[in-house]
């Protein structure tokens, strides 16, 4: 392995193209690889006593098992385990999981993390989040793989569904103790089947799934030699108090676009700004120059004017003054008249010029780009129903469930009369919650001191969780921890163009897994690395460059990373 890694080193920037560092991985991992002691079949029935597991529980078991063989399988024959893990409530539901325990196996287990409210079993099957395309997921690699619902079984409003959060256990699964029960659950059965124990464990997860990875190596460091956080939602209480300010807003008259003004409002922002890093190709990689000098009050397309005269909703040809009020929301901060349970009063607006909030396209990524940007229909009370083919925005179904479930839990509240700037009554509800939900450590010595590595990755174009949240942890971080200690565990990158899991203008692919465990287990820090676009022109790579740097456009082919260097932006 270690004359694998070497070489992979040594790879200059512009040939260490996406799947190089897998393919590597992949054939070295498997070389030894361990085989079961016992049969697929011999799992069913196990029961795991609560003693086994570190947080409180009334037990595991293991439901079912299936030998999934290599034909009926695109990663190789595996056993598949379901199973439940017992609360002390005997109201609260059971935390489903699934471990997958491959025939050749690598020695090491790989948790995911999961979605939204979560609700649904992470399989553990697929690739990381954002993971190459052309590479061997985790199980086709020799991982031993998890993942659970969280400690819920979601409704029909899927991963925006809250209800789970008027049972106290089921809500303090959701926030995190569902991780370590479900690590502990997982790592017991690995050394039932094999015969040994995990010798690495890992965390990968996005969005919900990356705040898990960071609570994971926050709060049970010991378990875990490496994480990959894409899109944490960290603070994701505060997140929803400002999901609940944008809601209201978009709730006004008038205040809601639809996706023909969503695209004037993208086309304008994409004239302004491509061409700030250099060269213009569909990408709006300086965003802070974008942030700074566009106004969409202001802002022209082919000439007319973004805001339509009198600030009148004169159709879809222009934006009226309540819908830019919508968008200058959507980029403003969160300021609140009271303190969280961290202290702090804010949460950040949101990268919005250049960010595609659900616009027409053709793109078979689009659907999920709507569903998780803004919608179809305007927030209301009722809150209008998740279809097959509307919804309103993800954000404001969120903090209607939130609000209905978490903080009232009355399912009949009215979501819209809540302010979560001046919440009265709620107030105190609301603070407790952050305290539960909210991933406010920033000293991460214990990680550090175990060996452990973190790496995290956000889209510049994220339309549900902020990227300037992100960049918010890192600073906190690297102000507790130093910048040399940070930099010797962590590592923090954007990416141009790329949203919230799924992008049509720059989707990204890196791989990921094979940099963490290079860091892990060879000990060679992150050289440069690359991403690649799998949609908006499939193929095409840039820098993945560690904040705060972006790729600047340096001369020669505008779709290969080494025409763009990257560049630390200039003070603001």
């Amino acid at each position: 392995m270690k004359f694998c890694l070497r070489l992979m080193a040594s790879v200059p920037l512009a040939l260490t193209l996406l799947g190089g560092l897998g393919a590597c991985h992949g054939s070295d991992e498997l070389a030894g690889a361990s085989q079961a002691s016992q049969n697929c079949a011999d799992l069913n029935g196990t029961a795991i006593a609560a003693a086994r597991i570190g947080l409180a529980t009334s037990g595991a078991l293991v439901t079912s098992t299936e030998l999934v063989t290599a034909a009926t399988s695109a990663v190789g024959e595996y056993c598949k385990v379901l199973g439940e893990i017992a609360a002390l409530d005997p109201d609260a539901p059971k935390i489903r999981f699934q471990l997958n325990l491959p025939s050749q196996w690598n020695g090491k287990a790989l948790m995911f993390g999961g979605g939204g409210y979560d609700g649904t079993i992470a399989a553990g099957t697929g690739n990381v989040p954002a993971g190459p395309a052309d590479g061997l997921p985790p199980l086709g690699r020799g991982y031993a793989t998890f993942g659970s619902d969280s400690g819920h079984q979601a409704n029909a409003t899927t991963s925006r569904d809250g209800s789970f959060g008027l049972n106290d256990e089921a809500l303090r699964n959701f926030a995190g103790d569902a991780i370590k029960k479900t690590h502990d659950v997982a790592l017991f059965l690995i050394e039932t089947y094999y015969g040994s124990a995990a010798r690495l464990s890992y965390f990968a997860g996005g969005s919900t799934g990356g705040r898990e990875a960071l609570m994971a190596v926050q709060n049970w460091p010991q378990d875990f030699d490496g994480a990959i956080a894409l899109y944490p939602a960290w603070n994701a209480a505060s997140l929803d108090l400002q999901f609940g300010r944008i809601t209201r807003q978009l709730a006004q008259t008038n205040a809601y676009p639809n996706r023909l003004k969503r695209k004037l409002l993208y086309d304008a922002a994409l004239a302004a700004c491509d061409g700030l890093d250099g060269v213009a190709d569909g990408l709006i990689s300086n965003v802070d120059a974008c942030n700074d000098s566009f106004n969409p009050a202001t802002a022209t397309l082919n000439g007319a004017s973004l805001r339509c005269s009198g600030g009148l909703d004169l159709g879809d040809s222009c934006l009226s003054d309540a819908q830019i009020a919508s968008f200058n929301t959507i980029n403003t901060p969160l300021l609140l008249n009271y303190a969280l349970a961290s202290g702090e009063t804010s949460y950040p607006g949101f990268n919005t010029w250049g960010t595609d909030f659900g616009v027409p396209g053709s793109s078979a990524l689009q659907a999920t780009v709507l569903t998780l940007a803004l919608g179809t229909e305007q927030p209301a009370y009722p809150m209008p129903p998740i279809t097959a083919s509307t919804s309103p925005p993800y954000e404001s179904t969120f903090w209607d469930q939130w609000v209905r479930y978490f903080v009232m839990r009355d399912p009949n509240a009215d979501s819209l009369l809540l302010d979560p700037q001046n919440p009265g009554i709620w107030q105190a509800r609301i603070v407790a919650l952050t305290a539960i939900q909210d991933v406010n450590q920033s000293d991460l010595s214990p990680f550090l001191a175990r060996g452990g590595k973190l790496l995290i990755a956000h889209g510049k174009a994220d339309a549900l969780v902020s990227t300037r949240a992100t960049q918010q942890f890192y600073q906190r971080v690297r102000n507790a921890m130093g910048a040399a200690r940070m930099d010797s565990f962590m590592r923090y990158y954007e990416i141009p163009g790329y949203g919230h899991a799924a992008s049509s203008v720059f989707n990204a692919a890196w791989d990921s897994l094979s940099t963490l465990e290079n860091w892990v287990e060879g000990g060679i820090a992150p050289p440069p690395q690359i991403v690649q676009d799998t949609a908006g022109v499939p193929g095409r790579t840039r820098p993945l460059c560690e904040y705060p740097a972006w790729p600047q456009y340096a001369g020669g082919d505008v779709n290969l990373a080494a025409s763009f260097r990257c560049v630390t932006r200039t003070a603001r």
